[in-house]
């Protein structure tokens, strides 16, 4: 079955070795919607089988949180209404285009367009993808919108971010949940992965707005609202003591005085993010 969060709120694990990330489904009076697709129609089929499962009122709608491909290619085999941001629908009308053979995803790679990260799950994900079908997105806003499930809301907003400049969250008031999709995370497509500090603050101010007791991401465990902001509040320290350094040693040597101790793996690695967002620029 599905990992239940609260008594309307479920969610299907992350998977690491394909790159799945976590799926939602969100349970009104009236009808239920789904949050993300999968990362491929076996995994739109497995989190499917589980809700059949389910005295549930019907799903009819999946929302989308951003265009990247292990959110969306699950679409067409969900069979649902779509909704997204007007920037995710015309990110995938684009997609659309595109062909998803070994030979142009590694011509993608060849070019920047693509990355080695993500060919190589996407081949791990779907070995064969001569069926594959992409969807563009039904419904699109700007902005923000409420959507009433009957008893329980969601609300979607645009928040952007490095990741990925089109994200957006769903919360559910009623609930205190809310699904962050993967716009916490670092640029992936533009070089060395990286953060930017001014980006970052003006995400979690959008972010910190909403009254949430749980957090689910895309690729981590749900966290409570101490352990999500336990992290928020690292990652901006850390991102305040790297202020516009260029220099991964200066950046390190600025961390170990003023915290006296070096940092850890982790904290070395937001060190490095936040160095390679600062020479981007």
């Amino acid at each position: 079955m599905l990992k239940q969060l609260t008594n309307r709120v479920y969610y299907m694990p992350h998977y690491s070795e394909t790159d799945r990330p976590a799926l939602g489904l969100i349970c009104g009076d009236t009808f239920s919607v789904i949050v993300d697709s999968g990362n491929s129609p076996a995994h739109a089929s497995d989190f499917l089988a589980l809700v059949d499962k389910m005295d549930i009122p019907p799903v009819k709608f999946v929302i989308i949180t951003h265009w990247h491909w292990d959110h969306i290619f699950g679409m067409k085999t969900m069979g649902f209404v779509s909704i997204s941001h007007e920037e995710t629908k015309k990110k995938l009308a684009y997609l659309k285009t595109l062909n998803w053979d070994d030979a142009s995803l590694d011509a993608r790679v060849v070019t920047g367009e693509e990355i080695e990260f993500c060919r190589d799950m996407i081949k791990r994900e779907m070995p064969n993808r001569d069926h594959l079908e992409l969807k563009v997105p039904d419904l699109a806003f700007t902005g923000k919108i409420a959507m009433g499930l009957g008893g329980v809301n969601c609300v979607i907003e645009h928040v952007g971010g490095v990741h990925a400049q089109d994200s957006s969250i769903i919360y559910i008031p009623e609930e205190k949940v809310m699904f962050l999709g993967d716009c916490i995370y670092q640029d992936f497509y533009s070089g060395e992965w990286s953060y930017d500090l001014d980006e970052l603050v003006i995400l979690l101010d959008k972010i910190k707005k909403y009254d949430v007791e749980i957090y689910v991401t895309g690729h981590q465990h749900p966290k409570t609202r101490e352990e999500m902001w336990g992290f928020f509040d690292e990652l901006t320290s850390i991102g305040e003591i790297v202020a516009k350094e260029v220099s991964l040693e200066k950046a390190v040597t600025a961390f170990t005085e003023m915290r006296r101790e070096k940092p850890n793996e982790e904290q070395l690695e937001y060190i490095q993010n936040f160095v390679n967002g600062n020479r981007k620029k």
